[in-house]
């Protein structure tokens, strides 16, 4: 589930307490962390409502000015059933510290090179990861789609890609583009 940077800004404040969503089916749980650029936010509840019942407290409380704001959002999906979602800020996105790190042991080193190893074994695309930390390093804040035209990729292939990196804390996402992390430099030097 992804957000705008303004909802997300109103959801660290607390003025965002809701959010809104069609789906075919849902794509978050009760309970849920998710990692966001604020940081984690929380899935506090999730209930399948009828359009009919949307207010328009429900649509500033999911930071909408009005009813029909939100109304032409969910309407620019065509299938599935509307979700309201009750979110709040729950914490630090505990990548930002790991990111950070510039120094690790010899098993450290072996634990992220396995895992980015995991994830080209089971890519269709076969070996991708350092490909693309090294495309990242060579075009700091250049657009998912640029990129994804240097290395003859989708837009979308990529950025699903290099959120599987940011997971592993070696990239930084940015508007626009991406940057390698401390983590992600140091990795790349002794790789």
């Amino acid at each position: 589930m992804l957000f705008k940077q303004i909802h997300l800004k109103g959801i660290k404040e607390g003025t965002i307490t809701l959010a809104f969503r069609k789906w075919k089916k849902p794509t978050v749980k009760k309970g849920s962390l998710l990692k966001t650029a604020i940081g984690q936010v929380e899935i506090e509840d999730i209930a399948e409502v009828k359009v009919t019942q949307l207010t328009k407290s429900d649509a500033v409380k999911a930071g909408f000015q009005n009813r029909e704001e939100l109304l032409e959002q969910l309407n620019s999906v065509e299938e599935g059933n509307v979700y309201k979602i009750k979110v709040r800020y729950h914490s630090e996105d505990p990548r930002i510290k790991l990111r950070q790190q510039t120094k690790f042991t010899q098993a450290e080193f072996e634990e992220i090179k396995n895992k980015l190893e995991r994830l080209d074994a089971y890519s269709k695309q076969g070996s991708w990861t350092i490909e693309v930390l090294k495309l990242i390093r060579d075009n700091p804040e250049v657009k998912a789609a640029t990129l994804a035209l240097k290395i003859g990729q989708e837009k979308e292939w990529l950025k699903i890609n290099i959120r599987k990196l940011k997971n592993l804390g070696l990239t930084i996402s940015h508007d626009p583009g991406y940057t390698l992390s401390p983590l992600g430099e140091a990795f790349l030097k002794l790789f």
